[in-house]
């Protein structure tokens, strides 16, 4: 056991002062006490609990700013999605771990100390399973436990190109899978990886218009097995031609069509959700998922905006990801998150409530708690029971000066850049010190030579 003492720190929703927190061998809050135990390690700083990154497709940040030039014709997500499969040709296992690693540490710099990895780069390029059929899934993972960051792992089923079951592309090779091979490495990684600190394992259906209906009959029971909490993650009504499709093909929108077929509950992560209707907006409420939001990605795509005033307005649930990594920065996340309703309402400070009245503090919080529900993590908020993953902003940065309680999350998230991180801890271990992590440099040249090899 070891301890940490806290000058300001988010207890809940309540900012407190003068605490030592007990952290027990095994990461978890023991307890917190008032006054500063001799004993405990000062924490230098404002103390939030760690921010959880719901939705990320690691590989894709080898190519971001690749893609931001106009091309022949209408550029689009699909087109964009093109640029990618030309990169994801060319990734070996070790390139993957490397791009991966390099990822997760800028994520703790940022704030995350958590991620949801929705994983589908499987095979070898011409669709070849590896010898070890696993192989992608533990370069991510043994790589996430290398930057020392919490992850969920999320495999994806992808069978089809689109509704109909249709026949996948050459450049899609390396995502497909049938129900039974993908459901023996969801068996070989719950096996390998049960006692692994800080992993939990879930499933990711890419879409409706990747699986079908039959598939989904079949691998929901399977995970469920499994861990009856396992999170199920999938993309849903992203783009406007995937809402067309599925009406053509189901006679019904995507998110109709999902929650109307299947038990969707807490559980469930619908990532993205873009396009949906007023009824669609209740019934996602009223199921308690949770909507993955990806705010930086989905403005980056030209997705469109979420209906996110009137989804919290019902008492909604949200979390964000970094999705394509586009950026990995927590405070842009969610600002651009309020900046979209802003622009759409022409009104400010919109996404609060009477509760919570600060909208930097409601935004954080949130995420916070209703993205460690998505990826079943036992993280969110500061409390006994929880695991330590803690974020420590730097008090001396200009934009903090003078605020104090909610005033300095609305600064954090609205007048920096991005959050000011000093220090982060995941299960109570010190995995960022003074914004540096231990491995940088060497991280940071071999990412670099990855992408030297697979831009050359």
């Amino acid at each position: 056991m070891h301890k940490l003492y806290a000058e300001n720190i988010l207890i809940g929703s309540d900012w407190q002062s003068d605490l030592t927190l007990s952290i027990a061998s095994n990461g978890k809050i023991l307890s917190i006490e008032p006054g500063r135990d001799t004993n405990a390690v000062g924490l230098k700083g404002t103390v939030l609990p760690g921010m959880v990154n719901c939705h990320s497709h690691a590989f894709q940040r080898s190519f971001a700013g690749f893609s931001e030039f106009r091309g022949e014709s209408k550029d689009s997500f699909w087109s964009w999605r093109d640029i990618m499969y030309r990169f994801v040709s060319k990734l070996s296992p070790d390139d993957f771990h490397t791009i991966a690693k390099f990822v997760y540490i800028e994520m703790l710099k940022a704030g995350y100390t958590s991620v949801g990895e929705f994983h589908y780069l499987h095979h070898q390029p011409d669709g070849t399973p590896y010898d070890n059929a696993s192989e992608m899934s533990e370069q991510v993972i043994e790589a996430a436990s290398s930057a020392g960051i919490a992850i969920t792992h999320l495999p994806v089923l992808y069978s089809y190109s689109g509704f109909g079951e249709q026949a996948p592309s050459k450049a899609q090779a390396r995502f497909i899978h049938s129900t039974q091979t993908y459901l023996r490495i969801i068996e070989r990684l719950s096996q390998q990886y049960s006692h692994f600190s800080n992993f939990s394992l879930g499933i990711a259906p890419h879409s409706l218009r990747a699986v079908s209906e039959h598939q989904l009959r079949q691998i929901i029971p399977a995970i469920q097995s499994i861990d009856s909490n396992s999170p199920i993650h999938i993309h849903i009504a992203e783009q406007q031609q995937e809402v067309a499709d599925c009406i053509d093909f189901y006679d019904d929108r995507p998110v109709d069509w999902l929650l109307d077929n299947f038990e969707v509950d807490n559980k469930w992560c619908l990532v993205h959700a873009t396009h949906i209707t007023d009824s669609e907006v209740a019934k996602i409420t009223k199921s308690g998922a949770v909507v993955g939001l990806c705010p930086l990605t989905e403005a980056n795509l030209g997705d469109g905006i979420f209906p996110t005033a009137e989804y919290i307005r019902q008492a909604g649930k949200f979390a964000i990801g970094s999705d394509s990594h586009i950026g990995i920065n927590v405070a842009e996340e969610l600002r651009l998150l309020e900046y979209t309703q802003r622009l759409t309402l022409n009104e400010r400070a919109v996404l609060a409530n009477d509760d919570c009245p600060s909208v930097g503090q409601f935004l954080y919080t949130n995420a916070c708690r209703h993205g460690a529900a998505s990826i079943n993590q036992e993280v969110g908020v500061i409390e006994v029971g929880k695991r330590a993953d803690l974020v420590v902003l730097d008090n001396e940065d200009a934009s903090l000066f003078c605020k104090k309680g909610s005033l300095l999350l609305d600064a954090a998230i609205f007048a920096c850049d991005k959050l000011p991180v000093k220090d982060v801890y995941v299960a109570g271990r010190l995995i960022i010190e003074s914004g540096h992590h231990q491995q940088d440099q060497k991280t940071k040249n071999e990412y670099y030579g990855v992408l030297k090899r697979l831009t050359a």
